[in-house]
C-alpha cells in the first residue's frame, strides 16, 4: 500500500515558479552562437500568379545572408507539398501548402520567400525590398459563392472549389418531417475566429555538423508529429532530427498543425549551416495562422406540440480556406456534434466543404463541438418561440436523462467508434446552472432594468465534449540511481498544468510528494513516441499511460525489495519513498537503494537475475471517446445604441469527472464574473 495520496489533492502547480520568476524558457528566449533571424515575404493578394521574383536589392543589404524561394529549397525536399496530417483517401493529393509558394498565391499572407539576416530588423527591411511580379487572379472569399456554378476557382489547377461532400444521418428524417405537426427553419452564419495565444508561433533551427543532426525548437503542440513531417520532407531519419518544444505560451489548436514556416526554417538551416530563429509577430498570426469556424448552416427541425424533437435535417457549408494541412476533422466533428446531449430520433445533414482564398480553418478551441452545439441551441430557441414555451423547459424535455445512459447516437467519430454518451446527468447540470444564475428571478430583473432604460438578456446552452481521443499516448516512469522519480511523456504542456497532474498520478504509487517527481515533456529525444496536446485528452491518455508505467515500476521495486529483504511482496508496503516491512517502520529500503541494487556492479551478477534498472514505458490506447457534459448560463446587458455587450453573470456547471488537482480547476472558476461557476 501507499500512505501518500496525491490524486484529488490541491497541489501548487510545479510549472509556475519558473514562469512567475521570469525563468521560463520560450522559443524567443533561445540564443545560439552565430544565430541568424528570418523574416517572411508574404503575399498581399488573395489570389495571384507569380510571374517573377527579384531579390537582388534584398540580397545586397548589409547583414543579409540569404533570400530563399521554393526553388532554393527544392534540392533538399523529398516532396514539394507538406504531408496531409490526417490522411484519408477521399481527399485530393494537392490540397496541402508548399513550404513557400510555387507559382501561385492563394491567400493574403501566404509566404513566398524568406530573408535570413543578422537581425530581424535587417531581415524585415530587406524583405520589403523583394520585388515580386504578381498577376492578380479572380478570388473567392465566401464559401457559399465558391460553390456556385460560375464561381472563380480558388486554385488554377482545379475546376471546382468543392473539396469534399459527405452526409451524416440516422433514423428516417423524411418520414419524421412528413408526420411532424410542427417545423421551423434557421439559417446560421458562424464567423471566423483565431487562436491568439499570448505567445505566437515560432521556431529555432540548429544544425550540428559533427553529429549530422538538426534540432528544431518549436512552439508546437505536437513535437513528435513535427519530427515525422520534417523527416518526410527533408529525407532525414530519427537519428538526424530532434524536435523540442520548450515552454509554450498557449496553443488552443493553432499549434497543432505543421506549418510551412517550420519546414522552410529547417531547410534554410541545412543550407546555411547556421542557427536560424523565426518568431511570429501578431500581424503574421492574423494573416497566416490557422483560424476556426466559418460555417453556414441551413437547418429545419421537426417537433411535436410539446416541443420534443422529432428530426433535424439540412445542410452545412464549411469554408476550408485555401489549403488543407490537417484534414476535414473540423466540419466532420461539427456535423456529428449537433445532437449533443439531446434525444434526437432522426438526423440528416449534408456537408459540403469549400475551398476559398483565405487562410485555412482547422480545429481551434473545441474542434467543431461548439459549432454543432450552437446550431442545436438555436433550433431549440426557435421551438420555444414557436410554442411560446420557456427555453429552459424545451431543453429539459429533450435532454437525455441519466436512466437512459449509456445513450448511443448512430453516428461515428472520425476514428470509427460509435458516439456513446457513457454517463452523466444532463438535466441536473441545467437545473444547477439555472438555480445559480437565479433564472426564475430574471423576468423581474429585466423588468426593473427596462424601467431605467437598461436592456438585459439571458441565455442558456447545453453541450458535450468528447475526451480521451486516441490513438495513444505514451509515458515512461524511471527511478534513477539517485532515487529521483522521473516521468517522460509525449504529452505537451502549454498552460494546463499537465506536468503537475502527471507528477501527482506518478507520486501516488511511491508514497512521495508530487514535487519529488520530475516531468520531462516535449522532447523527441527522451521518449520515442507521442501524440501531443489536443482534444482535451492529456490527463485521460497521458495520465493513464503514466499510471500504468508507475504501477509496473512500483511492482518491480517491491519484488526487488522482497528479494533483498528476504520477505514476500505481500509483507511490504510503500511509504514516503521507501519500501518497508509492514508494521516495522525503518526496516526497509529507500527507492535510491533499490535503484542502485538493480544498476549493476561491473563483473558481478544482477541480484535475483532482475533486468537492470527501474524503468517502464507504457502506451495507453483508448478504445473510444468518453463524453463530459455541462450547462452554461449567462446574463448580459446590451447597449442598444452601440450594441456593446457587458457580461453581468456567467455560470458554468460542468461534469469534470475525477479531478486530479482541484487547485488547477479553481482559477477557471475565478476567471468567471462574480465567481459564479461550478466545476
Amino acid at each position: 500500500m501507499s500512505e501518500s495520496k496525491s490524486i484529488g489533492r490541491s497541489v501548487r502547480r510545479l510549472e509556475d515558479p519558473p514562469l512567475l520568476t521570469g525563468k521560463g524558457r520560450f522559443v524567443a528566449d533561445l540564443a545560439f552562437p552565430g544565430m541568424l533571424e528570418a523574416a517572411f515575404v508574404r503575399s498581399p493578394h488573395a489570389h495571384a500568379a507569380i510571374r517573377g521574383i527579384d531579390a537582388a536589392a534584398a540580397r545586397a543589404c548589409p547583414g543579409v545572408h540569404a533570400v530563399l524561394t521554393l526553388g532554393d529549397l527544392a534540392p533538399l525536399l523529398a516532396q514539394e507539398r507538406l504531408p496531409l496530417q490526417f490522411r484519408t483517401a477521399k481527399l485530393p493529393s494537392d490540397i496541402t501548402p508548399f513550404p513557400l509558394a510555387k507559382d501561385e498565391v492563394a491567400f493574403v499572407g501566404e509566404a513566398v520567400a524568406v530573408v535570413i539576416a543578422r537581425t530581424r530588423y535587417i531581415a524585415e527591411d530587406a524583405a520589403a525590398l523583394v520585388a515580386i511580379d504578381y498577376e492578380p487572379l479572380p478570388a473567392v472569399s465566401d464559401c457559399r459563392h465558391a460553390l456556385a456554378p460560375q464561381a472563380p476557382s480558388a486554385h488554377r489547377s482545379r475546376q471546382s472549389n468543392l473539396l469534399i461532400e459527405f452526409q451524416q444521418s440516422y433514423g428516417d428524417a423524411a418520414d419524421a418531417f412528413a408526420r411532424a405537426p410542427r417545423r421551423v427553419s434557421v439559417n446560421l452564419k458562424q464567423h471566423r475566429g483565431g487562436a491568439h495565444s499570448i505567445e505566437g508561433r515560432g521556431a529555432v533551427a540548429v544544425y550540428d555538423a559533427n553529429e549530422d543532426r538538426l534540432t528544431l525548437w518549436s512552439s508546437t503542440q505536437l513535437a513528435h508529429e513535427v519530427r515525422g513531417f520534417l523527416m518526410t520532407m527533408l529525407r532525414l531519419d530519427e537519428n538526424q532530427l530532434r524536435v523540442v518544444a520548450p515552454d509554450v505560451g498557449g496553443g488552443f489548436g493553432a499549434k497543432f498543425v505543421m506549418y510551412p514556416e517550420e519546414v522552410t526554417l529547417a531547410g534554410a538551416c541545412l543550407l546555411l549551416r547556421r542557427p536560424i530563429k523565426w518568431i511570429e509577430d501578431r500581424r503574421e498570426h492574423f494573416l497566416a495562422a490557422i483560424q476556426e469556424r466559418d460555417q453556414h448552416w441551413d437547418l429545419e427541425v421537426a417537433f411535436d406540440h410539446e416541443g420534443r424533437l422529432l428530426a433535424v435535417r439540412g445542410e452545412m457549408i464549411h469554408d476550408e480556406g485555401a489549403y488543407t494541412p490537417q484534414g476535414i476533422n473540423l466540419p466532420y466533428n461539427a456535423s456529428t456534434a449537433l445532437p449533443g446531449p439531446y434525444m434526437l430520433p432522426a438526423f440528416a445533414l449534408n456537408v459540403r466543404v469549400a475551398e476559398t482564398n483565405k487562410v485555412a480553418t482547422m480545429p481551434v478551441r473545441g474542434a467543431g463541438y461548439p459549432e454543432g452545439a450552437f446550431a442545436m441551441e438555436r433550433l431549440l430557441d426557435r421551438i420555444a418561440d414557436e410554442l411560446h414555451l420557456d427555453r429552459a423547459e424545451v431543453r429539459r424535455r429533450n435532454l437525455v436523462p441519466p436512466e437512459k445512459m449509456p445513450y448511443v447516437f448512430p453516428l461515428k467519430t472520425r476514428a470509427g467508434s460509435p458516439i456513446t454518451l457513457d454517463s452523466g446527468d444532463f438535466p441536473s447540470y441545467q437545473r444547477a446552472a439555472l438555480e445559480a444564475i437565479d433564472y426564475a428571478g430574471f423576468p423581474e430583473r429585466q423588468r426593473r432594468a427596462r424601467g431605467s432604460g437598461r436592456y438585459l438578456g439571458i441565455g442558456i446552452g447545453n453541450g458535450i465534449k468528447g475526451t480521451g481521443r486516441g490513438p495513444f499516448e505514451s509515458g515512461i516512469v524511471r527511478i534513477g540511481r539517485s532515487g529521483r522519480v522521473s516521468v517522460y511523456t509525449g504529452a505537451m504542456p502549454m498552460g494546463q498544468g499537465i506536468k503537475t497532474a502527471l507528477a501527482q498520478i506518478c507520486a501516488e504509487q511511491f508514497g512521495i510528494a508530487p514535487g519529488d517527481v520530475s516531468v520531462v515533456a516535449g522532447d523527441t529525444a527522451v521518449i520515442p513516441h507521442g501524440q501531443g496536446s489536443f482534444a482535451s485528452r492529456q490527463t485521460a491518455t497521458a495520465g493513464s499511460a503514466v499510471h500504468l508505467a508507475a504501477v509496473k515500476v512500483r511492482q518491480k521495486a517491491l519484488e526487488v525489495a522482497a528479494h533483498l529483504l528476504e520477505v514476500g511482496v505481500a509483507d511490504l508496503e510503500v511509504r514516503d519513498g521507501r519500501i518497508e516491512i509492514a508494521g516495522a517502520p525503518g526496516s526497509g529500503l529507500s527507492l535510491r537503494e533499490i535503484a542502485e541494487a538493480v544498476s549493476g556492479v561491473p563483473g558481478y551478477a544482477m541480484p535475483g537475475q532482475f533486468e537492470p534498472g527501474l524503468e517502464n514505458m507504457q502506451s495507453f490506447l483508448p478504445s473510444a471517446l468518453t463524453y463530459g457534459g455541462g450547462c452554461h448560463a449567462v446574463e448580459v446587458e446590451v447597449d442598444i445604441e452601440t450594441c456593446g455587450v457587458r457580461i453581468l453573470r456567467y455560470i458554468v456547471v460542468n461534469d469534470s469527472g475525477r479531478i486530479i488537482n482541484p487547485m488547477i480547476v479553481a482559477p477557471a472558476r475565478r476567471l468567471l464574473p462574480r465567481r459564479n461557476a461550478r466545476k
